[in-house]
């Protein structure tokens, strides 16, 4: 008997069953022993199976160059932040400014955009006890150092803090709204000693500068500054924009790439479960996160995952925006944005008992998925930043269900139908329930698309293209909401309180 007639036999075809050629080769040449060798050769084509997807998977894998420029602008993007990275923004530009003055400043001038200051108004400064930006400028000076970035002010000592009241106290700093430019994200800090007048200039992204140096006359660093905003080669988030993502190409590399080369992933969290523990041990904003633990919401939610994840993503984000000392891991500038991508993830792949190669895969996939949206969203944005934290979150529980590529991108889809247009009113400790939105959704759409449920294209902004879709929140979120923007600007300047 030859063989080779049995790879005739479709592997999930039963013996008996077998229809064709199959079925004839098998009752003429081999009567009476079919079934033991038919088990020989599923056997064998399981093997050659296995060596063929593993084959497949190294052809399709992205090439090493590319593999490269993905983990570069994912480590340009994923870095830790202590508290707000708006505020620790103005903090850094401050402590720069006033190591190039070389002494302590008499005076401080801020110059911000209206998006700092609306990101900056309401929030806690770590370790102060104090809101808003006068003490993150007083103590940027007192004691930042621009090497640490956004962990800036973290050599901050009671002393330190005392210190930096006097300085508000003497009014000495001068915070005004910054006229006349296009940029969204823009810090300029003079830092004056007598006549020695210093100036820095952050721009685009959270700790990029744009100029160091002497003060420059009124006038010449409008027309300068208006080039970085009509440079196509330097638009929002310039670290990265020469590198443009694509949905296939995020889910490739996350899930294809050697696990050795995304490992450095786990620091998200390391540092944003180790926030989340934080909170339980305090009263940082409006405790959501603990609340959600206490009896009367176990009796409302349950002491389920979907009630875990809750609060532990809750948790971190009252303790980043209620002044806790300690650091986080942000995505695109945003710290809340870090959490919201890291800690659903943590939880759902802890409790569903994932290995530790799908946590990392699936926390890839998570952040890199945020990295995309906010390529073109830009770092500041009208619309909330825990939507976007979100999908990558509710695509990273997907892929930890057993999803594919194709219940990813319905899960994109479906968060896109449900909270396009959420406002953001800036950085503050109600943020928190803004996270739980976002991840309430994130479950509830990768639950959706694992069933096979997706928002059509015939249903609002949802196209049948998952990049598609993705722009449309874009543009959205970039140029529909500028208006809404601009209101929620004017509200927040004016209130009373």
């Amino acid at each position: 008997m030859d063989s080779v007639h049995f790879f005739f036999v479709p592997l999930h075809t039963p013996i008996e069953t077998a229809q064709g050629p199959a079925q004839r080769e098998f009752a003429a040449d081999a009567p009476g022993v079919c079934h033991k060798h038919y088990e020989s050769l599923i056997q064998t084509l399981s093997e050659s199976d296995t060596s063929n997807k593993k084959q497949n998977k190294f052809d399709t894998m992205i090439d090493k160059t590319t593999r490269e420029r993905i983990i570069t602008l994912v480590k340009q993007q994923v870095v830790p932040a202590i508290g707000c990275t708006e505020p620790m923004c103005v903090a850094l530009c401050t402590a720069r400014a006033t190591e190039l003055l070389g002494c302590r400043p008499e005076r401080i001038e801020a110059r911000l955009s209206a998006n700092i200051l609306k990101n900056a108004m309401g929030v806690g400064i770590p370790g102060t006890g104090m809101i808003g930006l006068p003490i993150a400028i007083a103590l940027g000076a007192l004691v930042g150092k621009s090497c640490y970035q956004l962990e800036v002010l973290k050599d901050l000592t009671p002393e330190a803090l005392e210190e930096g009241k006097r300085f508000i106290d003497e009014q000495r700093i001068d915070i005004r709204l910054k006229s006349g430019i296009k940029e969204k994200l823009y810090v300029e800090i003079i830092a004056i000693a007598g006549e020695n007048r210093q100036q820095a200039i952050i721009a685009k992204s959270h700790t990029h500068f744009v100029y160091e140096g002497s003060e420059k006359p009124d006038g010449s660093e409008d027309s300068e500054y208006s080039e970085y905003s009509d440079n196509s080669d330097y638009s929002d988030n310039a670290e990265h924009s020469d590198f443009q993502l694509n949905f296939r190409l995020v889910h490739e590399f996350a899930t294809t790439a050697p696990l050795n080369e995304i490992r450095f992933i786990e620091e998200t969290r390391k540092y944003n479960m180790n926030a989340a523990r934080e909170a339980l041990k305090g009263n940082y904003g409006h405790n959501l996160g603990k609340t959600i633990d206490r009896p009367l919401s176990k009796g409302i939610f349950g002491n389920s995952i979907y009630a875990h994840i809750i609060s532990r993503t809750a948790s971190a984000c009252d303790a980043r925006m209620g002044g806790a000392m300690i650091p986080v891991m942000s995505n695109s500038g945003s710290g809340n944005q870090g959490i919201c991508a890291t800690n659903p993830v943590c939880v759902y792949a802890k409790e569903n008992e994932n290995t530790e190669e799908e946590l990392l895969r699936a926390l890839m996939l998570s952040h890199l998925t945020a990295i995309y949206i906010k390529q073109s969203l830009g770092t500041l944005s009208a619309l909330c930043g825990c939507v976007v934290a979100s999908i990558g979150s509710s695509v990273g529980i997907t892929y930890l269900m057993g999803g594919s590529y194709e219940h990813c991108c319905r899960s994109v889809k479906n968060m896109v139908a449900n909270l396009t247009g959420m406002i953001c009113d800036g950085a503050k400790p109600s943020c928190s329930l803004k996270i739980t939105s976002g991840v309430s959704t994130a479950l509830l759409s990768a639950l959706l698309s694992i069933e096979g449920k997706c928002v059509s294209s015939a249903e609002g902004i949802v196209d049948n293209c998952v990049d598609k879709s993705i722009h449309n929140l874009i543009a959205i979120g970039a140029n529909g909401m500028g208006p809404t923007d601009e209101m929620v600007l004017k509200i927040m300047t004016e209130k009373g309180c």
